[in-house]
């Protein structure tokens, strides 16, 4: 699988040409990647992997840089400071400077300020869900559309998280993500919603949002959830739900669940491209 991964972005890079920039963030420089398929929506793109790794470039097989090439945009992903190098709030301060990095300089990178996305796989779909909170209690970027895919949401177990041993990512690996990413306020009542959105209370004007996960995996309750509490507070939300175990399923490109989440979201976010 990781060999397979890896040649598919050496072949992307290789066809593609990318921006790489610095910009100033709140832990200092930040690099993002910005990937152009032509103007139109932005799509903030944040990877995954449990607060604790991934990378930017992981963007290249992502399902952002995938609706970009199908409608036209830009993706920037940016290289936000991992959790042991910098705990809550690092990460998410850094998503919400490349976000306003994307908003105040839209008309040189080709964006309609007015189709702003923010989207991500497993951790980054967390932050992305976070991050939607965050700009909509902050009032600068208008967010038209989240895509929190199987996101990383809740620091406490649920019915699906708790002794649960799915491919790619299980209980175990999911405690020592919270604990780095939260450190001292691991376990306490302490945690605010921008950290973990499950303890959020308020879920009014947050953007429409699509998201899809296996049922066999850690977060599907939490995906659940977090999708009917959106619906409650009035919010257009929808999540489809496939037969499995495989945290991080898309990603295995040529199974069957893997295409068809790819012509869902395709159908989900034709409106807001």
């Amino acid at each position: 699988m990781i060999r397979s991964i890896l040649a598919r972005i050496i072949s992307v890079r290789m066809e593609e040409s990318q921006v790489k920039r610095k910009i100033r963030g709140a832990g200092g420089e930040m690099d993002l990647i910005i990937l152009r398929y032509g103007k139109g929506p932005g799509i903030l793109w944040i990877h995954g992997g449990g607060y604790v790794l991934g990378m930017a470039e992981m963007v290249y097989y992502s399902m952002g840089r995938m609706l970009a090439r199908k409608y036209g945009g830009v993706v920037v992903s940016p290289e936000y400071r991992l959790a042991k190098k910098a705990p809550y709030p690092a990460a998410l301060k850094d998503c919400y400077t490349a976000l306003k990095y994307m908003y105040d300089h839209a008309d040189e990178l080709g964006i309609d300020r007015k189709r702003i996305i923010v989207g991500g796989e497993s951790a980054g779909g967390g932050l992305a869900a976070a991050l939607c909170m965050y700009a909509r209690d902050k009032g600068e970027v208008p967010v038209s559309f989240q895509i929190p895919l199987y996101p990383m949401l809740d620091c406490e177990d649920t019915d699906s998280s708790r002794d649960n041993h799915a491919y790619g990512w299980d209980t175990r690996k999911n405690h020592w993500g919270w604990r780095w990413y939260l450190r001292g306020l691991y376990g306490t009542d302490q945690v605010p919603p921008y950290a973990s959105p499950s303890r959020a209370t308020d879920y009014r004007d947050l953007p429409p949002c699509y998201t899809y996960v296996e049922d066999g995996e850690p977060f599907y309750n939490e995906t659940l959830t977090y999708i009917q509490n959106l619906k409650k507070a009035g919010c257009k939300a929808h999540v489809d739900v496939f037969r499995g175990n495989i945290h991080g399923f898309d990603a295995l490109f040529w199974t069957k669940n893997a295409k068809e989440a790819k012509r869902k979201l395709i159908r989900a976010a034709e409106k807001y491209m």
